[in-house]
């Protein structure tokens, strides 16, 4: 277990950051503190658990040496020794380092990879999935750049989505995902494998990139797209591009004034994914083998449609619920992969 003296650190931090905002603070500081005194206050109420338990063994047991209270005693000590193991661990869980950005909105991004039209069908598909996922933990999901096959598939989207812990739980979702099914451009009724690449990226702030102007060229584009006078007559599409990475942003609403702000947004989205990729290579360089890497080369789900199954080669988890899968029902393996997630740290820390 962690030391005494270190509990009544976080303890005494959460008591300081509580008087001070209940005291009032400038704007400025306002946002980190209480983005501090969020993350702290699952961690004290583990800690008051766990000290409350012990203390009602440590009265338990004291009870046993007067013959009135021995009886009772006796009935109540297995089962707060019982209850002890679960504090300690739910303390550890709750002590591991956390991730940053774990907190934070998300940038999705899915296209497809291999497999033509139907690659592009079930990259649809995924959006749709997320789409509903988000709309069950009543997160709020933005398609901030949308680009479709004459068929529906589509070629690339962009979605922004904010609520309570959205990246915490979106960040395992990074990888290659797989098909398995029957097109709907097949008329032989073979199966054939395809594949679409997610990528999550967590929202970047201004503070946590600076772009200088110079390194950034933007160019205003006439917007394309089915259908509306708008869009044929308005040159309001922005790409801008960022010049020492290479990396191109695109966004077609109808503000100019918009796409700018978007378009930047998504740029210091990618750049802080950038940079948070390369302090994890250098700190863990077996990070490619981690739940949770972000690595988009990975090959994560296969999504086998004949057989009713999903399965997570990362843990080896196969749910013959596709279905329910594809209706936004992410709950159960997204809860698998940050129970394996956790064990591994756990297991980091007692080495």
């Amino acid at each position: 277990m962690v030391p005494e003296q270190r509990l009544d650190e976080i303890a005494a931090r959460f008591a300081f950051l509580e008087a001070k905002m209940a005291s009032g603070v400038d704007s400025g500081q306002i946002v980190p503190l209480a983005r501090e005194y969020a993350e702290l206050r699952p961690v004290v109420a583990e800690i008051e658990a766990w000290r409350q338990c012990r203390a009602e063994i440590a009265e338990a047991e004291a009870l046993l040496s007067d013959p009135e209270m021995r009886g009772l005693a006796e009935e109540e000590l297995p089962a707060l020794r019982a209850r002890l193991p679960r504090h300690e661990q739910a303390l550890q869980l709750a002590l591991l380092p956390k991730d940053a950005a774990d907190a934070r909105p998300a940038i999705i991004e899915i296209r497809p990879g291999t497999g033509g039209e139907e690659a592009a069908l079930f990259a649809g598909d995924l959006l749709r999935m997320y789409q509903r996922y988000a709309e069950s933990l009543g997160w709020r999901f933005d398609l901030i750049e949308m680009a479709e096959t004459e068929l529906g598939g589509v070629k690339e989207a962009i979605a922004h989505v904010t609520g309570e812990g959205v990246f915490a739980r979106l960040k395992y979702e990074s990888g290659v995902h797989r098909v398995q099914r029957v097109p709907e451009t097949e008329s032989g009724g073979r199966i054939h494998t395809s594949a679409a690449t997610v990528a999550v990226l967590p929202e970047a702030e201004e503070v946590d990139i600076d772009i200088p102007a110079t390194d950034i060229r933007i160019d205003t584009m006439r917007a394309s797209g089915a259908g509306g006078q708008h869009v044929n007559t308005t040159d309001s599409a922005v790409r801008v591009t960022h010049l020492p990475s290479g990396i191109v942003v695109t966004s077609s609403e109808k503000s100019q004034h918009q796409n700018r702000a978007i378009a930047m947004q998504v740029l210091r989205a990618r750049l802080f994914d950038l940079e948070r990729h390369k302090v994890a290579a250098e700190r863990a360089a077996d990070r490619k083998a981690q739940v949770g890497s972000g690595d988009r080369s990975e090959r994560i789900r296969t999504y086998n449609f004949p057989q009713g199954r999903m399965t997570d080669h990362r843990i080896n988890l196969t749910l013959y619920k596709l279905d329910q899968v594809m209706q936004g029902d992410l709950g159960e393996v997204i809860d698998a992969l940050i129970s394996d997630d956790q064990a591994r740290k756990l297991a980091q820390l007692s080495e």
